[in-house]
C-alpha cells in the first residue's frame, strides 16, 4: 500500500500542467487532435455496441406424422395448404430483400455523387 499513498491528485494535476507549458503549441494541437479522433472511435463502438440485433433462430420442424391410410387426395389438400404457407414466406422474403436491394441502391447512388 505504499505505493496508493504517494498518490495525489494535486501533484498529478501540477506535473500534467507543467509538462504541458514546456510543449510546442504545435504539439498541443496534435494533442487535441489525437483526443479527438479517439473519442469519435470510442463513441462510435459504443454507440454500435447497442445496436445487436437478436439471433436469427429458424423454426424447424424435424418430423412430421402421417397416417399410412391417407388418401392421394388428403396427400394434394395438404400439398396446396403448404404451397400457399411456402408461396406466402417466400413474397415476404422477396420483399425484404427487395427493400434491403433499394437500401444499397441509395448508398451506391450517394457514393456514386462523391465519386466514390
Amino acid at each position: 500500500m505504499p505505493f496508493f499513498s504517494r498518490l495525489s491528485p494535486i501533484r498529478a494535476y501540477k506535473d500534467l500542467r507543467g509538462f504541458l507549458l514546456q510543449r510546442e503549441p504545435y504539439e498541443l494541437g496534435f494533442l487535441a487532435l489525437a483526443v479527438v479522433v479517439t473519442g469519435v472511435f470510442v463513441y462510435a463502438f459504443l454507440r454500435d455496441g447497442n445496436d445487436v440485433k437478436p439471433v436469427y433462430r429458424p423454426q424447424i420442424q424435424y418430423v412430421q406424422q402421417w397416417t399410412l391410410d391417407r388418401t392421394d387426395a388428403q396427400i394434394r389438400a395438404q400439398q396446396v395448404i403448404d404451397q400457399a404457407a411456402k408461396d406466402k414466406r417466400l413474397k415476404a422474403e422477396a420483399e425484404k430483400r427487395a427493400a434491403l436491394q433499394a437500401q444499397f441502391k441509395r448508398l451506391d447512388d450517394r457514393l456514386k455523387a462523391y465519386g466514390i
